[in-house]
């Protein structure tokens, strides 16, 4: 349906038009009203910058508002006078966002809580034990079945005989996961917004293909988001987006891609494809915040510190120590990131040696980066 594509694209637009000028806005009131950036939780490593860190503002209400807007817009106006407004809308269209309200609100619910906990954290510490209960308890929320049903791997319900439980785990966890894979990865100007824009592009792409029309568009909602708020967080940042915003991006790219259908096994001729695998979508194209997630967890947890307080020891700090401009270090895991995405649109219409190859490729492509790492933290060591 080209119509709807092309809103799709419109909707971009609007996250961009609310997203640049709130955060023009609020680098003024970020130094006015002394929101700068903060220390963190205690023991947290990092260096203080007289940048304010409440550019997640702007993220925030580039996918909200529009989205309250359109939801009031489709139950307050009749369906012949919205069609009329917007042809590319047909009645079944409009009925399934009508049926898929609930759980948009949740969506939006849970999103809120993450953003005023992210705002209160930015200014005063929280701690990274209550941070973790509220997303758990945000994510159990909305894979409530029967009520929401936010869940990965539905197939596997009737398969593996312990009906919906083992669904509701793994999407509970991936929730958790790349929620904190974004908030990990936001310790660089511009790093935390390019890779999510690059993502939210990638994933946009395979609901557009797929006609999945209502996460398309809160994807658009989010790229525009992002990229107005990039065009001052880009290094030399004079925002940061903080945990308002980063908690915010992460648990939008996990709802998203869990309400995403990468398989459908009643349609062998499905548009991302019909090949079972095409279920790893995203964790193809999410490879590098989670190899840094994961790269740095384990770093920490070797040297006996807690994984979830934060240190100069991430991928991007890594880089820059050896020998990489921090912008130059930003640019390299942009084009990481696009280089394992873009293979993982097609994962589910490949046969499965050719599925296979693309997993491996991503491996290979993560064991390059832990090889050179590693290689090059030897010759370091060596000179000093």
């Amino acid at each position: 349906m080209p119509g709807m594509a092309v809103s799709i694209l419109i909707l971009m637009f609007v996250g961009l038009a609310i997203s640049l000028p709130v955060t023009a806005l609020l680098v003024r009131a970020g130094h006015r009203r002394g929101l700068l950036d903060s220390t963190g939780a205690a023991g947290h490593a990092k260096q203080l910058r007289r940048i304010p860190n409440i550019g997640g503002v702007a993220i925030y209400l580039a996918v909200t508002v529009p989205m309250l807007v359109g939801l009031a817009l489709i139950w307050m106006v009749d369906g012949e006078t919205l069609r009329n407004l917007a042809p590319a809308l047909s009645e079944d269209l409009l009925d399934r966002i009508r049926r898929s309200t609930p759980t948009a609100l949740a969506m939006l619910g849970c999103l809120t809580v993450l953003h005023v906990m992210g705002l209160v954290d930015d200014r005063r510490p929280l701690g990274p034990w209550l941070k973790f209960a509220i997303q758990f308890a945000v994510a159990g929320a909305i894979v409530i079945p029967e009520a929401f049903d936010v869940r990965l791997f539905t197939f596997l319900d009737a398969r593996l005989g312990m009906g919906e439980l083992p669904s509701i785990v793994v999407t509970v966890l991936w929730i958790v996961v790349i929620t904190n894979a974004i908030n990990f990865m936001d310790n660089m100007d511009g790093l935390a917004g390019g890779v999510s824009a690059i993502a939210a592009t990638l994933f946009m792409i395979a609901t557009i293909l797929n006609a999945q029309w209502f996460i398309a568009g809160s994807l658009a909602l989010l790229i525009g988001g992002l990229i107005g708020f990039l065009y001052f967080n880009f290094p030399p940042a004079k925002i940061f987006m903080g945990d308002g915003g980063s908690l915010v991006v992460g648990f939008l790219l996990a709802i998203l891609t869990a309400r995403t259908t990468f398989f459908d096994p009643a349609q062998p001729d499905y548009a991302l494809g019909g090949g079972w695998y095409g279920v790893f979508m995203p964790v193809i194209v999410l490879a590098i915040p989670l190899y840094d997630f994961i790269v740095v967890t384990v770093i920490r947890l070797k040297q006996g510190k807690s994984p979830l307080v934060g240190d100069q020891q991430h991928f991007s700090h890594r880089l820059v120590q050896r020998g990489l401009t921090k912008r130059g270090a930003v640019l390299v895991i942009w084009g990481a990131t696009a280089i394992t995405g873009i293979g993982g649109i097609a994962l589910g219409s490949l046969q499965a040696w050719q599925a296979i190859l693309v997993g491996v490729q991503t491996l290979l492509v993560l064991m390059i980066i832990g090889v050179v790492e590693h290689a090059s933290r030897h010759a370091v060591r060596r000179k000093s």
